[in-house]
């Protein structure tokens, strides 16, 4: 398999408000694509220095892109 090739798949659930924080996201960074979108955030996600752990307990549902979600901090040991 060569790198560009994507054997895995991810489907996610967006509300109206959130698909146009996506879409807004891509044409102002002039992404070819939703799914590029959807990668660079989670590039940019993942590659970030600090981040904030889910609090026990949270659903799928108490996250979202926008708005608030049930967080705890984090210690980055």
């Amino acid at each position: 398999m060569t790198a560009l090739e994507r054997a895995e798949r991810l489907q996610v659930m967006l509300n109206e408000d959130e698909m146009q924080a996506l879409d807004d996201f891509r044409f102002e960074n002039r992404m070819p694509s939703r799914a590029a979108a959807v990668r660079e955030l989670l590039r940019r996600g993942l590659s970030s220095g600090g981040f904030l752990k889910a609090a026990a307990g949270a659903k799928s549902q108490d996250f979202g892109v926008i708005g608030s979600a049930v967080y705890t901090e984090s210690s980055n040991d």
